[in-house]
């Protein structure tokens, strides 16, 4: 048995799960989500917990049972408390701002890289070197911050570019490091 898969999914107060066949609809103070589950997976709301489970063992079916649970689990957690992403710059003259709904990244390049913000995220940039994306469709704001990500990818040498708040960048030496003559 699925070890993810097997566990209940808790429901907070102020969220509300409803089932309609394969489709599962989560609605919260951050907002509301829909998933439409494998027809081969059951969910079923008992009381406050939500439970998944597969008809058989075959192996498709095992690796729907966790996936289908995570990512209910993850729908619940996100219209309840919402997911963050926080992105660092770094780099001489690198530098973000926010105007209205685009985020507008100043990373060297001949041209201001502007980025329209997906509909059901928030991005803030409290400072100039820093930015926070966040929402409740956890899907949604990781794909966001690896697109801002992308445009400026940390280079190993000075590490200059946007890399996530907690990424670590294995720096590497120069070609006067080599040594020789």
């Amino acid at each position: 048995m699925s070890r993810i898969g097997k566990k209940p999914i808790n429901i907070p107060a102020g969220v509300e799960v409803k089932l309609d066949g394969n489709t599962v609809t989560v609605k919260g103070p951050k907002g509301n989500l829909t998933e439409t589950v494998h027809p081969n997976i059951s969910v079923k709301v008992e009381g406050t917990e939500i439970l998944v489970t597969r008809p058989n063992d075959m192996k498709e079916n095992r690796a729907l049972h966790g996936l289908s649970r995570s990512l209910i689990a993850n729908m619940v957690e996100g219209v309840s408390n919402g997911f963050k992403k926080e992105l660092e710059i770094n780099g001489v003259g690198y530098c973000a701002a926010m105007e209205g709904k685009t985020l507008v990244l100043t990373i060297g390049y001949s041209h201001l890289v502007k980025m329209p913000i997906p509909e059901g995220l928030t991005c803030e940039c409290p400072a100039a070197n820093q930015i926070v994306i966040s929402g409740a469709d956890k899907q949604a704001v990781g794909q966001f911050a690896a697109e801002v990500r992308k445009q400026r990818p940390p280079e190993p040498y000075k590490g200059k570019g946007i890399k996530y708040a907690d990424e670590h960048i294995r720096r590497k030496e120069g070609k006067a490091g080599k040594g020789g003559k």
